[in-house]
């Protein structure tokens, strides 16, 4: 396993880099629908969690645990889907999608439901300080 860390091309073109948490890349789903935000590892050749040491391991618990209830806080959520699946992306990322009753897709999964819709870069921004704002520790907006 190696730290040095590239978000994977699929990831890169397909989401929106919000900041970092000490572990995580956040990102944000580009798929303004839904409040959907995906933890990545910084940590090269890293597919699934048991690849990670134990002490990273405890962290993306921790980070991920931590993230869940604040946005489940902030979006005020009726359920948290979270999954790390690597199918079509096989670099570890972990999927956080808020879900409301009566969203686009509910009751069913997000993924191919529908038609994505873009942020506006006002949203973007919006979502940005959102995150900025919960207050998580060692988190770091991107510039």
């Amino acid at each position: 396993m190696t730290t040095d860390f590239t978000l994977h091309a699929r990831l890169k073109a397909d989401c929106i880099w919000l900041g970092d948490l000490p572990l995580c890349r956040v990102l944000l789903a580009g798929d303004a629908r839904f409040a959907w935000f995906i933890l990545v590892p910084k940590r090269g050749d890293i597919r699934e969690t048991y690849q990670l040491s134990q002490s990273e391991q405890d962290i993306l618990s921790r980070e991920s645990a931590a993230f869940s209830r604040a946005i489940m806080e902030r979006f005020n959520g009726d359920k948290l889907n979270i999954g790390a699946l690597g199918n079509m992306v096989p670099q570890l990322h972990i999927h956080h999608i808020i879900r409301h009753e009566g969203d686009a897709a509910w009751p069913h999964a997000v993924w191919g439901h529908g038609e994505a819709q873009s942020y506006s870069a006002q949203a973007i921004e919006d979502m940005r300080a959102a995150i900025s704002a919960l207050g998580l520790k060692g988190y770091v907006a991107s510039a």
